[in-house]
């Protein structure tokens, strides 16, 4: 049977009127077809999947708030507060000159000069829109209705959204009480319906670092045909001792893939480029699985300008790891008991207490991550910023010695600066 267009003006009152309807309320009709509202056209409510009823919301860092006379500070999204490395603008500039042309539809040129870095063949490593983008086309590939991926939690706020998603079940396993993964337990999560386990190092929000030689026990663990994915987001800023060397663990088993991103120590968040270096097989199948032409011609562009600045790069690593080391040992000192900080983070145990504390930095135009009822997570940038979150902190302490405030913290120490000291307190965000 013919289906009728639909109609373009109202409908006449006999015939098509619902009974008992008011007008203007619309007429009825068979599934899919179109509802009327006087001279419009408005779609039946579509049958959606019923998973999303449940799937929890990523929320994305929030900007200073407006107003205030203090210039405001956005330490809620990991951001790095440098401009782009030298040379990234030009040659930004330079590949928007041919925005009428599709880019390279695998990124051939950034796969091929991040290879020769890792030391794999390129047909190893897969670009895509942001680790996250990738992180999605891993899900794809491995896991999907009755399988389970295996994750720690907290963690990343991505993974349940994106296992989700990919119809796959999320399997969280809880942070020892020191914010680290506990690997012996998420070994005995894997089951035989586990096609994925992502580990996450540093652990995004709470700051540790994984081992080597633990991670090699755990590989021990766990079944060759289930693939483990190193998250490093946060590689660059590492500095303790052991910690897991990604790729030798990426190059030597055939069951491990790295994950890696250009948004943070590149400074390229804006422009959303990440890889994976992952084994033969699964390299295939996620570029089977990617969206054609994910990174476009201008990340492409500023992801291999920013690589041919490593030295730049390494500088300004080293200058917020210098100012990570001040932050946390300030921090110390005022008694805060803190988890490892290895990326460009620190984690903030503010407990019941984090409303107060985010509406503290709210008024002095700082913006942080909170995680409600468990703590804050800061990102290490500007100076300023810095300084007006360590005020902050040192009042919670002050706070909790009184007893207005959970005791997440132990005493207060020496006081910190005074803001007002800020010179550009005076300036409009």
């Amino acid at each position: 049977m013919r289906r009728q267009p639909w109609p373009t003006t109202a409908p006449a009152t006999t015939g098509h009127h619902r009974p008992g309807a008011a007008r203007g309320q619309g007429t009825g009709g068979p599934p899919g077809v179109p509802l009327l509202v006087g001279s419009y056209r408005v779609p039946v409510t579509v049958r959606l999947r019923p998973i999303l009823a449940d799937l929890p919301t990523y929320r994305a860092g929030k900007p200073p708030p407006a107003g205030g006379g203090l210039y405001g500070y956005k330490l809620s999204s990991n951001e790095n507060p440098f401009p782009p490395l030298s040379g990234v603008v030009e040659a930004v500039t330079a590949a928007a000159a041919m925005q009428n042309r599709y880019p390279a539809p695998f990124a051939v040129d950034l796969e091929a000069a991040l290879a020769a870095r890792f030391g794999v063949p390129a047909s190893r490593v897969v670009a895509g829109a942001g680790s996250v983008g990738v992180l999605q086309q891993l899900v794809a590939a491995t896991a999907g209705d009755g399988d389970e991926v295996v994750f720690a939690w907290r963690s990343f706020e991505a993974y349940p959204i994106v296992v989700q998603v990919g119809g796959a079940t999320a399997v969280p396993v809880p942070l020892t009480a020191d914010g680290r993964h506990d690997l012996p337990s998420m070994a005995a999560a894997v089951t035989e319906r586990t096609r994925m386990v992502l580990l996450c190092t540093p652990n995004n929000p709470t700051g540790p670092v994984l081992g080597h030689e633990e991670v090699v026990a755990f590989l021990d663990e766990v079944p060759d045909d289930v693939l483990v994915v190193l998250d490093e987001a946060y590689v660059e800023f590492v500095r303790t001792p052991g910690a897991v060397d990604g790729p030798r663990l990426a190059r030597r088993r055939r069951n491990v893939a790295l994950l890696r991103t250009f948004s943070k120590a590149y400074g390229l968040a804006g422009m959303r480029v990440g890889f994976a270096v992952a084994p033969e097989p699964v390299a295939v199948a996620l570029r089977q699985v990617t969206i054609p032409f994910a990174v476009t011609a201008l990340a492409q562009a500023a992801a291999l300008a920013s690589l041919a600045a490593e030295r730049e790069l390494l500088q300004r690593v080293d200058a917020l790891v210098t100012e990570r080391a001040r932050v946390v040992g300030e921090l110390a000192a005022q008694g805060w008991d803190l988890p490892e900080a290895a990326g460009n983070f620190v984690w903030l145990p503010t407990g019941a207490d984090t409303a107060w504390f985010v509406e503290q930095c709210d008024e002095a135009r700082v913006t942080v991550r909170p995680f409600d009822g468990e703590g804050v997570r800061v990102t290490v940038g500007e100076d300023f910023g810095n300084e007006r979150i360590l005020e902050i902190a040192s009042r919670f302490v002050d706070r909790a010695a009184e007893g207005a405030a959970s005791p997440a913290v132990a005493a207060a120490g020496a006081p910190l600066p005074d803001a007002s000291t800020d010179p550009d307190e005076a300036l409009a965000d």
